[in-house]
């Protein structure tokens, strides 16, 4: 794997571009990875992957998690890996421990001799087992897959916990580190893990070990578990100061766009959540312009019902009749072909094509961010695009309670 960073703005914020072992197209960042369950998207087929914009598509995270049912490591490995299991050859993986979809973090890691996760386990996604995994077991997994990248095993915990927790939390994570190193497969560069919930003290301990370790970046796991808005900024602050500048950093739990400017703010390369998935499942789609520096953000819109000025919820009865697309000018797919109306009726009829639609469009709206973000970047002007979006934000939403 190959890292250069190629351009900063207002402190930390910075673009850079990664380059996979095995991987034919190289990523821009700040990018986006796409979350996926055993692989895939959970609605996007591998034959509508490719309308999506390339390569920012090109980076998935997939939880090893969700492989303990199905396939055995040794299946897969005789297969030939993720990638050839799944034919998406151009694609990089990125195994992140942490399941993407339920994640109950207060239960995890009960046993000091490896991490226990709540996953789903049975007949449909209500059922779930509690699973010991060992590093050994889970390099066995990383080693049969193949990702591209992956993450050590990390004792995450939310932010409400005790400081004697958080400092078990690190102690945890930092053992399991160099177990996972020293069992580490040939290929695929290692993320080592960076916990400590929401004690500074015991986030820069953890920074601090994790750097000294031999490791191709860095995932700041236990984010978006508690912790509030305000004091984010500061906890993220002091992992990055810790950290060289030369190596990636990759961070789950931060979705929505104000949390991804704070976690670019900070200096993060790589972000992983399950936005896009949440806004897909409830029916919403992203509508904010993405040219937010010659426009006032909510130019447009604005008085939809439903609507906070970032998305729309296309269930609302206020779109059953309107013949024009999600976003007037979007190239993606779902607004090249489709209506709103024409979803409003998938989605009240329950046809899964509507999620299909909805996740193409919502994917490719948030690569757009991602791009705006790079582009600000390089313009030297992150800290006015980041005050901007936040500041238009906030008066919209003030605006909506005054109407109200």
């Amino acid at each position: 794997m190959k890292f250069v960073v190629k351009a900063w703005s207002n402190g930390k914020a910075r673009t850079g571009l990664l380059q996979l072992t095995n991987c034919p197209n190289s990523i821009e960042t700040p990018s986006l990875l796409l979350s996926t369950r055993k692989g895939l998207p959970l609605f996007i087929s591998p034959d509508l992957l490719p309308s999506l914009p390339s390569p920012d598509s090109h980076l998935l995270q997939f939880s090893p998690l969700h492989f303990l049912e199905g396939p055995s490591p040794k299946t897969i490995s005789s297969i030939g890996g993720l990638h050839q299991m799944l034919g998406l050859h151009e694609y990089g993986y990125a195994a992140v421990p942490r399941d993407s979809i339920q994640c109950l973090p207060e239960c995890n890691s009960t046993n000091k001799m490896g991490a226990s996760f709540e996953t789903p386990c049975g007949r449909s996604l209500v059922d779930y087992l509690f699973l010991l995994i060992k590093p050994v077991e889970y390099i066995e997994m990383i080693s049969s897959m193949r990702p591209n990248l992956w993450t050590t095993l990390a004792d995450e915990v939310p932010a409400w916990v005790s400081d004697k927790r958080n400092k078990t939390s690190v102690d945890r994570t930092v053992k399991w580190l160099d177990e996972c190193i020293a069992k580490s497969p040939a290929g695929g560069a290692v993320f080592g893990s960076i916990v400590g919930g929401s004690n500074i003290e015991e986030r820069q301990r953890c920074a601090q070990e994790v750097a000294m370790r031999n490791v191709s970046g860095y995932w700041i796991g236990g984010v978006g578990l508690g912790e509030s808005m305000d004091e984010r900024p500061s906890l993220l602050n002091t992992v990055t100061d810790k950290l060289p500048e030369e190596r990636p950093r990759l961070i789950s739990g931060l979705g929505l766009p104000e949390e991804i400017l704070q976690g670019v703010a900070a200096g993060v390369d790589l972000f992983d959540s399950v936005y896009i998935y949440q806004l897909t499942l409830g029916g919403f789609a992203l509508i904010f312009p993405l040219n937010i520096m010659e426009k006032n953000l909510y130019d447009f819109q604005s008085t939809d019902q439903g609507s906070d000025g970032t998305k729309i919820n296309l269930k609302a009865t206020l779109y059953r009749k309107d013949t024009t697309p999600i976003v007037e000018g979007c190239s993606c797919y779902t607004c090249k072909n489709h209506t709103k109306a024409y979803i409003n009726h998938l989605l009240n009829v329950h046809e899964m094509l509507a999620q299909i639609l909805l996740e193409i469009h919502n994917t490719h709206h948030h690569l757009g961010f991602f791009r705006s973000i790079r582009e600000a970047i390089k313009e030297g002007k992150f800290e006015q695009f980041q005050k901007k979006f936040i500041r238009s934000r906030r008066d919209h939403l003030a605006a909506s309670v005054a109407s109200v």
